[in-house]
C-alpha cells in the first residue's frame, strides 16, 4: 500500500555499506552506492528512505561494526543486560540478530539463559544459530531481545509482526536503536546512513505497541530503549500533534573547513560517523587525511566512498605531530581518546553544537 509522505532529507550516492572493510582503497572508492531520501510517513507517522533497496544489502564477513572492543561500550551493554534482567529475567530469552555474539555471550556469563539467531554469526557458540528466527526454530521465549536491528529492516512492522508470530504472540520485547530525536538535535549529519533505513522516536513505539513496560534513552541519549509485551503490537497511526520538526540547518557544519596549525586533519572512529563524516568533508573540499580506529578488524583496511586506510591509535600517533587536531566522531568516547592519545592533542567532538 502506498502512503503519502513528506520528504525531510535527501542525499545520493552514500555508500550502501559503511562498516564493511575493504581491501585497497579503489575498491573502496568504487563501493556500491545507493540514494537516502528520507521520508515522513503520513499515515503511520514513521521515518525511512523511501528509495531504500534492500536487494543491495548482503552482509559478509568483511562487515565489521563491533563496538565492544571499547571498555565504554563495554559499560553500555552491562547497563543493557541490567536492563533485561530487570524487565524480562534471565530464563528463556533470544538475541534477534546477535551478530558476533558478544552481548550474547557476555549475558551467558551472566548465568542467562539465552540463545541467539543469526545467519551471518562466525563463531562456534553452540547456543547461537546460523538461521532466522521464525516459527518452531525454538520454544517460545519469555523474551526477545532486538539490538541494533530494525533500524536495518525495510518493513519494521511486519517485520515485528513476524516476530510476534514466531514467539507465539507473547512474551515481552527489548528493542535498541539509534534516537533519531538525538540526530536531530545535533544536527548529526554524519549519523544518516543508507544502511539504517529506518530513523525510530520513542513516540513511535508507544504508537507501535499497546503496553509499553519501560523506555528511555541510553548511551549519552544516541540510543533509545523500549520494553513492550508482544501481545499489544499494532500498526502505528501518526500523531499530528508529534510530527517531526527537521532542522532546516542541518548540514551547517558540512562546509565548515577542517583546519589545523600543521594541516593535519585526523579523525578518530573509522565506523559510520566517521565513513560519512569523511565522505562529506572530501565532497565538499576539505578532505579528512588520517583515519584511526582501535579496532583491529578495521585496521589496515580502507573505509568505503573516501577509500582512506584505517590505522591503530600506535601507528597513528607515532605519525601526528603533538598538538594536531583530532576530530572525534563520538564524544562518548572523548575521555577515553584523550587517555589512549596521552591527551597531547587538540579535541574536537564533532557532535557537539
Amino acid at each position: 500500500m502506498m502512503h503519502l509522505t513528506r520528504e525531510l532529507y535527501r542525499i545520493e550516492q552514500l555508500p550502501v555499506f559503511q562498516n564493511r572493510m575493504y581491501d585497497t582503497a579503489l575498491e573502496a572508492k568504487n563501493c556500491p552506492k545507493g540514494n537516502m531520501h528520507l521520508v515522513e510517513d503520513q499515515t503511520t507517522g514513521l521515518v525511512y528512505n523511501m528509495v531504500f533497496r534492500p536487494e543491495l544489502m548482503t552482509y559478509d564477513d568483511r562487515y565489521q561494526n563491533e563496538q565492544a572492543v571499547s571498555p565504554l561500550f563495554q559499560r553500555h551493554l552491562e547497563t543493557v543486560a541490567t536492563l533485561t534482567n530487570q524487565s524480562m529475567g534471565r530464563e528463556r530469552l533470544v538475541e534477534v540478530g546477535c551478530g558476533k555474539g558478544y552481548f550474547l555471550e557476555m549475558l551467558l556469563a551472566r548465568g542467562f539463559d539465552v540463545t541467539g539467531f543469526d545467519p551471518t554469526y562466525e563463531g562456534d557458540n553452540p547456543r547461537i544459530q546460523r538461521k532466522y528466527f521464525a516459527p518452531g526454530v525454538t520454544d517460545a521465549a519469555e523474551g526477545l531481545i532486538l539490538r541494533h536491528v530494525l533500524e536495518h529492516i525495510q518493513n519494521p512492522c511486519d517485520f515485528l509482526r513476524l516476530l510476534s508470530e514466531a514467539n507465539g504472540r507473547r512474551g515481552k520485547i527489548y528493542i535498541e536503536v539509534p534516537c533519531f530525536d538525538w540526530i536531530c538535535t545535533h544536527r548529526a549529519w554524519f549519523d544518516i546512513f543508507y544502511e539504517h533505513v529506518n530513523y525510530f522516536r520513542l513516540s513511535d513505539f508507544k504508537r507501535l505497541f499497546g503496553k509499553v513496560l519501560d523506555s528511555g534513552r541510553l548511551f549519552g541519549g544516541q540510543y533509545l530503549y523500549v520494553i513492550a509485551e508482544l501481545s499489544s503490537l499494532r500498526e502505528p497511526k501518526i500523531d499530528t500533534d508529534d510530527c517531526i520538526t527537521f532542522p532546516k540547518d542541518f548540514t551547517r557544519k558540512i562546509a565548515e573547513p577542517i583546519t589545523t596549525n600543521v594541516n593535519q586533519s585526523a579523525i578518530w572512529g573509522g565506523a559510520s560517523k566517521g565513513v560519512i563524516f569523511s565522505l562529506m568533508k572530501e565532497h565538499a573540499g576539505s578532505p579528512v587525511t588520517t583515519v584511526i580506529d582501535i579496532n583491529p578488524a578495521k585496521q589496515g583496511k580502507y573505509l568505503a566512498g573516501t577509500g582512506l586506510r584505517v590505522q591503530s591509535p600506535e601507528d597513528a600517533i607515532a605519525e601526528l605531530p603533538k598538538g594536531s587536531t583530532i576530530y572525534v566522531m563520538n564524544s562518548n568516547y572523548l575521555e577515553e581518546i584523550k587517555q589512549m592519545s596521552h591527551n597531547a592533542y587538540h579535541y574536537v567532538s564533532i557532535d557537539h553544537d
